[in-house]
């Protein structure tokens, strides 16, 4: 992305999907998302766009990241209002630090409209590993430098709570924090990076961590804000 590789516009998204196709070697994209929201441009412009591309066979569904539960409403109103494909899923920013986004409005309309959600940076960044404990830990990878932000009362309650849920369950606070999203009813799936074979041991213990419901009220009650 750059500042003239922006934007829903019925020119942009045109161009921009043929260049993926391209780039991509595909007939297809099952699932295209806005990954920003857009209002220098109607709405109805940017839907009728994505319609015109699932008649062509270029895309089959559509998704939204980054938009407040005002938009995301409008734009399913919209979808209804003029027979349009609508946003099919949703990819906020959520996580067990970074709740007050997603929480509330957004992920009520969520569930009532049956939306997936798919939130990114389901381990803050790194943090909820529980591999950066002090600014000693910060020179750990390249991301250490944001970790700043996370060290402070609340991110070490956090940091505690997981460490005690994960004792229990003998596995690592990384997949405690991505089985609480996994838990949560309108998360359909978490996203999350790894740089190692190593860390996606997390990822496949999360998947098969249940955890209690006093072990999620406790986790809650930590990354409350």
């Amino acid at each position: 992305m750059a500042p003239d590789k922006k934007g829903l516009s019925r020119r942009y998204i045109k161009a921009e999907v043929e260049e993926s196709l391209k780039r991509l070697g595909i007939d297809t994209i099952d699932l295209y998302q806005s990954h920003r929201d857009d209002d220098s441009v109607p709405m109805l412009e940017t839907l009728e766009t994505y319609g015109e591309l699932i008649r062509e066979g270029k895309v089959r569904a559509i998704g939204a990241s980054n938009f407040t539960a005002v938009r995301l409403k409008e734009s399913l109103e919209t979808a209804e209002a003029h027979d349009l494909p609508r946003y099919e899923c949703l990819q906020p920013r959520f996580n067990l630090y970074d709740r007050d986004d997603f929480e509330g409005e957004l992920e009520q309309l969520c569930l009532k409209e049956n939306i997936g959600v798919l939130p990114y940076y389901g381990l803050a960044s790194g943090f909820l590993t529980g591999k950066y404990r002090s600014p000693a830990d910060f020179g750990k990878s390249q991301r250490g430098s944001r970790m700043a932000d996370f060290l402070n009362p609340k991110g070490k309650r956090i940091l505690a709570a997981l460490d005690e849920v994960a004792a229990a369950h003998r596995v690592n606070p990384a997949a405690v924090a991505l089985a609480w999203l996994i838990a949560r009813p309108s998360i359909t799936a978490p996203i999350a990076s790894a740089t190692s074979v190593e860390q996606l041991k997390d990822f496949s213990a999360a998947a098969e961590l249940r955890l209690a419901p006093g072990e999620i009220g406790r986790l809650d009650a930590a990354g409350a804000s």
